[in-house]
């Protein structure tokens, strides 16, 4: 067809697009890259990239943004080659578009405004990121809202005189930065999230997550306006991110594998609204309508973690991930995974489970186990189809109580409790950390100590041991144990690591790979490290002494995020 053809003919489908508001279920195929779908509430124009039309209630809310696409790591787009009503109801149609990579669905309910969508792996690569996204007409849609925010996106009239500073982020001439990281949130905490304004809203449900990758940790993109964007209206769906938070890395993806499905919600705006539906949502999810056996071949397990010093293991983080144990959860991400938290006698269930083998993981998440530092794992797990999995009491090792000289903070892989630190997000925070900093163990609350430590200077602990005269001993032959636990590390920072003066171990690049959570606005964790340094009894003295971090080498919003500092005497 001749381009000039082709385009009038595009711009007429524009035009008319909302004559099918008559339709209740469509899919339209006006040439070989552009389609047309929807109900009679709402309905699309999909090109080969790009669906560039969003028609609701008699307005469109693409304008001049880029619309809805999909691809993986940057901008590998998908480009649609065909579309199909895959399947149906009485009361809904499923619209599959396929790719090279696999198939993108839109599930159109009858009365529905918006639709579900799930995405079915076919070839993609070894990858770090996938994501759908819509970026709509930023005069209509004017605030972003995630469970932890809820304000205006950004004015793109602001990043005109802005300076970049890093990727995506620009500082203001008062100082001030604008980042989409400032948006991110933690994935299983999510109730839904979306971009809004007084007559529209478009919102991301997922009341599922067993698709999102990692453990209760994992946190990535949600909304936010940018320069690279234009100042569109921007509505991330991350649902596979190795790398925004973590160390990154790709992993393989199994043929067949289903992301989703979420649903993607419009409404007038009302956040109360959206509230509604996702708890909804939560009352259908696994939803009935997709006939894929994997998906719906589901049972539970349940168990309870007991301390191996006779503790239940209150309150602990408990994952079920891979199969293989040495692989960290952070980037876990080629298969389904669950979360949950034990009840206060360590107790934990976890229904609608896909079947399959499975890696069970814990850790403290503060509180009751607050003093605990070494981690559950058990493999091979087996989930069969309506059946629960009981796997009983399982035992915790945990190391021999020393004592206990002094500890700093709640091991539970996260910088909360600590000064500025938690959410909600916000970038450059690092840099209101003083360079040189006092803690007298006794005297000092854990609030006096910064969530994150990168200026070039010296943070000193004293602790006095006049007290433990007789368990040190003159002359004795025992040890203390230091634990240093990190909750994000952000290269290229290094530190000394001192008791009374004498270096006991230097931390930086060479020991720790690098995370972006503290330079990417992240103020509660990124990937969690853990050392210990045996500190020999002639060190310590029976009054006043020492515990010195000492950072020797500064890069600006970079550094050691703090989770944990505890000394006992074994």
């Amino acid at each position: 067809m001749p381009g000039h053809i082709l385009s009038s003919l595009i711009g007429f489908i524009a035009c008319v697009s909302p004559v099918f508001a008559n339709r209740r279920l469509f899919l339209e195929q006006i040439d070989n890259t552009t389609w047309t779908f929807g109900n009679d509430l709402w309905n699309v124009t999909q090109g080969a990239v790009y669906a560039s039309k969003l028609y609701f209630r008699g307005s469109e809310l693409v304008g001049s943004a880029a619309g809805h696409y999909m691809g993986y790591d940057g901008e590998n787009n998908f480009v649609w080659t065909s579309a199909a009503i895959t399947s149906q109801g009485k009361d809904y149609i499923d619209v599959g578009f396929s790719c090279e990579e696999g198939e993108l669905h839109w599930v159109i309910f009858d009365g529905l405004a918006g639709a579900y969508q799930y995405f079915i792996n076919r070839a993609l690569p070894d990858l770090s990121i996938l994501r759908t996204l819509w970026r709509l007409d930023p005069k209509l849609l004017l605030n972003g809202r995630t469970y932890l925010r809820d304000e205006p996106l950004p004015d793109f009239g602001l990043y005109q005189n802005a300076t970049k500073v890093q990727d995506e982020t620009w500082q203001l001439a008062n100082g001030s930065f604008i980042t989409k990281y400032d948006f991110s949130d933690y994935v299983r905490e999510r109730d839904f999230y979306g971009i809004y304004g007084p007559n529209v809203g478009s919102w991301y449900i997922h009341p599922g997550t067993d698709y999102y990758i990692s453990d209760h940790l994992s946190q990535t993109l949600t909304v936010c306006t940018s320069r690279v964007c234009h100042g569109d209206s921007v509505q991330l769906n991350v649902v596979q991110d190795t790398s925004h938070f973590r160390v990154g890395e790709k992993v393989a993806q199994p043929a067949g594998k289903i992301w989703g499905p979420w649903l993607w919600y419009l409404n007038d705006g009302a956040v109360e609204d959206a509230k509604r539906q996702a708890n909804n949502e939560l009352a259908k999810w696994p939803y009935p309508w997709l006939m894929d056996p994997a998906y719906q071949s589901r049972g539970g397990v349940t168990g309870q973690l007991t301390l191996s010093d006779g503790r239940p293991a209150s309150g602990a983080a408990v994952f079920f991930g891979d199969t293989d144990t040495t692989r960290r959860p952070s980037v876990q991400g080629r298969d389904y995974y669950y979360t949950t938290q034990a009840d206060h006698e360590g107790r934990f269930t976890l229904e609608n489970v896909r079947s399959g083998t499975y890696g069970l993981y814990a850790w403290s998440n503060g509180g009751a186990l607050a003093d605990v530092y070494t981690n559950f794992s058990k493999s091979s797990i087996n989930i069969a189809v309506g059946s629960t999995t009981n796997l009983s009491s399982l035992t915790w090792t945990v190391p021999d109580q020393g004592k206990r000289l002094f500890t700093i903070g709640d091991f539970d892989k996260k910088a909360l409790g600590f000064r500025n630190g938690g959410p909600p997000y916000q970038h450059g925070v690092s840099d209101r950390s003083p360079a040189n900093l006092t803690f007298t163990v006794g005297t000092s609350e854990v609030s006096d100590w910064y969530y994150a430590q990168s200026l070039v200077g010296t943070w000193t602990v004293e602790f006095d041991l006049a007290q433990e005269a007789l368990l040190l001993g003159a002359g004795g032959n025992g040890s203390a144990t230091l634990s240093l636990s990190f909750a994000g590390y952000s290269q290229s920072t290094a530190m000394d690591v001192t008791i009374n003066g004498q270096i006991i171990g230097s931390l930086g690049k060479d020991i720790f790979s690098s995370d972006p959570s503290l330079y990417r606005s992240g103020k509660t964790s990124g990937e969690w490290r853990f050392v210990q340094y045996r500190i020999p009894r002639a060190i310590l003295k029976e009054d006043v002494n020492t515990l010195g971090f000492t950072v020797t080498r500064y890069t600006q919003w970079r550094g050691f995020m703090w989770d944990s500092i505890m000394l006992e005497w074994k």
